[in-house]
């Protein structure tokens, strides 16, 4: 509903606007690492559904007002993002990790920790949203903004408990279901449109994050 309330004022108002689509709408991906023109592997069923056909389907109502109304879209499909500032219970897998190891707490892995994610820092992603929005109209993505440098659940884990000297022990717990076992974006095309790529890698983002979460959370 947010999706087409905004669309509608677009219309309206001849404004341009933009889609923050997600890494999410590729599900558990058959292809690796994800381009856009790949369709995705989503289980339109899944306990993890609400959130990805959300996304989905915003891209989609995105694209239908841009043909029949010429609405002027932008669409962003935006992966793993970290950086200061963020709330320290959102359940995203960096701050939980931070927080538990500020605090000594046992760090919680859900399955193996094989399974992968590239993070991106705030920065970045802002850098590569304001490109997209001053592209030509004629060029509306979908575009991949995320950093390509993949890593496991169990790396981070161990990056987090280094970083902040912690005393923390990893436990396993059971994976969730429909929990994708890889992601990674394939930015070509923001490169080739954009002239984008990401410039704070995880090592910098993360003792930067660790900084503000200690002096503001702990």
């Amino acid at each position: 509903m947010g999706a087409i309330n905004m669309l509608g004022l677009a219309n309206r108002t001849k404004a341009k606007i933009l889609q923050a689509s997600t890494s999410e709408v590729y599900g558990d991906p058959f292809i690796h690492p994800q381009p856009e023109t790949y369709w995705g592997h989503v289980n339109p069923i899944g306990i993890r559904s609400c959130y990805d056909e959300g996304k989905r389907c915003a891209e989609t109502l995105f694209m239908d007002y841009h043909r029949q109304n010429n609405v002027r879209i932008k669409i962003i499909r935006i992966f793993n993002t970290y950086g200061p500032r963020m709330l320290p219970n959102d359940g995203r897998v960096v701050s939980n990790f931070v927080m538990q190891a500020l605090r000594n707490e046992d760090m919680t892995i859900y399955g193996d920790g094989s399974q992968t994610r590239s993070f991106q820092y705030v920065d970045d992603l802002i850098e590569g949203m304001l490109r997209m929005m001053n592209t030509a109209d004629e060029f509306i993505g979908p575009v991949n903004i995320g950093n390509p440098n993949e890593f496991t659940i169990l790396e981070l884990a161990e990056k987090v408990i280094q970083f902040t000297n912690s005393k923390s022990s990893i436990v396993f717990k059971p994976l969730p279901h429909d929990d994708p076992k890889q992601r990674q974006p394939n930015i070509s095309l923001a490169k080739e449109k954009l002239d984008w790529e990401p410039k704070v890698q995880l090592e910098e983002g993360l003792s930067r994050m660790i900084d503000y979460f200690r002096k503001n959370y702990i």
